[in-house]
Formats: structure tokens, C-alpha cells, sequence
């Protein structure tokens, strides 16, 4: 009787070839880049395509040749075209004239556009009014990879102002290649809403908050933000000290400690923390990372109080305040600085 061999299965394998599992995950990798090119090409395809229709829309209603009536009628025959396919409401051929009028001929927010999503777009088109705004969230949206609703968190909680007059001195304290990523890293106010604790608080109850809902506390600071432990302790000379939060910047490549205060901002706290950021430097900081940035998180900060604190540090700190009702920071508008320099920071962002 002839035996003939079956093809091995996993469970026939005692051993895999040397190098085995580095070609799969290479090989993994490869197939999910592919794919990752693949939709980004369908999406952009869609985007053009939607423009094109924007740009017709509008260039018949300018010659006047077409009524609110048409776009109506082309809505249905595109729906009876292409049935099962969604996208061809009136409402949204009037978003594509939207987002042709919007960026015509702003050749950067063009491309932009076309690298987000279509309901990225439709968020920015309907809630954003500047365009340095919508290049803000553009850029941050596909840089971090924001969901639809990650990208109207952000909107809502005023990210775009927050982070564009943030208080600190990066400028002077870290090399210059870090300072536009350092300027995204931090901002000028969080809101602390899901915390879920009492207007009045110690600073053990926010950090013991702030622990429980790190998940949620990480997506408020920014995505490149990784968590490393809370009550981070040094030793100095058989001395112990302990910084609230320690976080790791990914983009940066840096560690960043947060520390929590209930009250006005004071100058005091800056020499605390250049202590920690200096020993963190020192102590804790590995080979190729870059120097520890240290946040001061208070309840309240005087903005010209600020400024003088940070006048004379040498240590990169950010100062911000932080908030328990989720509000719009109107206020913050006033205190935007020019346009030329909100564009020299939007240059910089990949």
C-alpha cells in the first residue's frame, strides 16, 4: 500500500524555519499598508468627485442657468443612477458646492480635503468659519488619525484656540526642531467634565479622578500621549518626591510630568517643577529621548502672571488651566494672536 504525506497543518509544525515570524509580520505589515493606500485612494477619487460637482452647481447658478429647482431634480436622477448609494441628497450637493466655493482656489486646503473624509469635511464646512481653523483640523485630523467624533470633540471643546495660545517657553528652552511639535503637544485649557467630580476638590481626589479615567483623560490631552504611572517617585540623596502624572510623549520623544493644582496659578510652583524636570533629565530619561516638558494643570491662571513666571525658566513648562463644565471658550477669540502667526505654526505641521 502506497502512504501518501498530507500537507502539514499549524498543529504538525514542532518548530517554524528561523526568521518565520519576522516575514509574517513584515508580510502583515505590507498587506495593511496596501489597504491603508487603497482607501485613501478611493477617498480622495470621491473627494475630487464631489468637488467637481460642487464646482458645477455653482458655476451654473452664477450664469444663472440653474434654480434651487435643478439641483433638486439632479439630486433624484442621481439617487435612481446610482441606487443603494448614499450621498446624492440635495443636502449634500449643496455641501459639495460648499466645499468647492470654500477652497477655491486655496490650492494647500484643496489637497487637505481631499485627504480627510467626507463627513471630516462636512464637520469643518458647517462648524468652522476660519480657514486657519479648518487647516488646524485638517492637519490634526489626519496626522492623529481622528474618528468623526474625536474630530467634533475637539471642535467643541475649542482645541484649535486652546492650543494656538497656549501659555509657555518652548521657544527658548527646547531645541528648535521640537517647537512646533511641542507647541501641539500642550495646550491652554482642558476640559475635565468626565471626571465627574465636585466643583470643589483636592488634589488627591483630580489625580485619583484623572487615574480612573485615564482612557479618557489621554484622548482630552492628545493621542500621542502614553501614561506611565501617577505618583512618579524620585529619590534624591535618600529623599523622596513625587511628581501627579507622568505621561510619555510619543512624537516627541519625551517625558512629560503634570502637576495638579486646585488653585491660581503662582509663580512658586515653576521652581517645583524645573526640580523635576531636571531630574527626570538626569535620572530617568533614556539615550535618544529628548528633554523632559513639564505641565502645571491649575484651576485658575492670570495670564500676565504667567508670563512674567516663565520669563527666567530654563526648563520647557506649559502653564494651563482646566475645567469642569464643557463650555466654549469664546473668551479665548480675543486672545488669538495674528494670522501670520497662527500660519507659520500651521506650516510646520506634517
Amino acid at each position: 500500500m502506497v502512504k501518501h504525506s498530507l500537507p502539514q497543518t499549524d498543529n504538525q509544525i514542532d518548530t517554524l524555519p528561523e526568521g518565520y515570524k519576522d516575514i509574517l509580520a513584515s508580510i502583515i505589515s505590507k498587506i495593511k499598508d496596501a489597504q491603508a493606500r487603497a482607501l485613501k485612494a478611493v477617498n480622495q477619487e470621491l473627494i475630487e468627485v464631489y468637488r467637481d460637482i460642487g464646482r458645477t452647481i455653482h458655476e451654473k447658478q452664477e450664469q444663472r442657468e440653474w434654480g434651487d429647482s435643478v439641483v433638486e431634480r439632479l439630486a433624484k436622477d442621481l439617487q435612481n443612477g446610482f441606487p443603494g448609494i448614499k450621498g446624492f441628497s440635495s443636502r449634500n450637493l449643496w455641501r459639495m458646492r460648499d466645499l468647492y466655493k470654500s477652497y477655491q482656489g486655496n490650492e494647500k486646503l484643496t489637497t487637505l480635503s481631499s485627504e480627510i473624509s467626507w463627513s471630516h469635511n462636512v464637520a469643518l464646512l458647517s462648524k468652522c468659519k476660519d480657514l486657519l481653523e479648518k487647516e488646524f483640523y485638517m492637519k490634526m485630523s489626519r496626522r492623529n488619525g481622528w474618528t468623526y467624533r474625536v474630530l467634533i470633540h475637539h471642535i467643541e471643546n475649542g482645541t484649535y484656540e486652546k492650543t494656538i495660545i497656549s501659555q509657555s517657553n518652548f521657544e527658548k528652552s527646547l531645541p528648535t526642531n521640537l517647537h512646533p511639535e511641542a507647541k501641539l503637544a500642550v495646550r491652554d485649557d482642558y476640559a475635565l467634565d468626565f471626571l465627574e467630580i465636585g466643583d470643589e476638590h483636592t488634589e488627591r481626589e483630580l489625580e485619583r479622578a484623572i487615574v480612573r479615567n485615564i482612557e479618557l483623560f489621554l484622548r482630552e490631552v492628545g493621542s500621542s500621549y502614553s501614561f506611565i504611572g501617577s505618583q512618579y517617585r524620585l529619590e534624591i540623596e535618600g529623599q523622596e518626591f513625587f511628581i501627579d502624572l507622568l505621561l510619555f510623549h510619543r512624537k516627541l520623544r519625551a517625558l512629560v510630568a503634570i502637576e495638579l493644582k486646585v488653585t491660581e496659578f503662582i509663580p512658586e510652583y515653576i521652581g517645583k517643577m524645573q526640580f523635576y524636570l531636571s531630574v527626570l533629565d538626569d535620572k530617568v530619561r533614556l539615550e535618544g529621548e529628548n528633554p523632559a516638558i513639564g505641565i502645571i494643570l491649575c484651576k485658575s491662571k492670570t495670564r500676565t502672571v504667567v508670563e512674567y513666571a516663565l520669563k527666567d525658566a530654563t526648563k520647557p513648562i506649559n502653564i494651563a488651566s482646566y475645567h469642569m463644565v464643557k463650555t466654549l471658550p469664546q473668551e479665548l477669540k480675543d486672545q488669538l494672536p495674528s494670522p501670520e502667526q497662527i500660519a507659520l505654526l500651521l506650516d510646520h505641521m506634517s
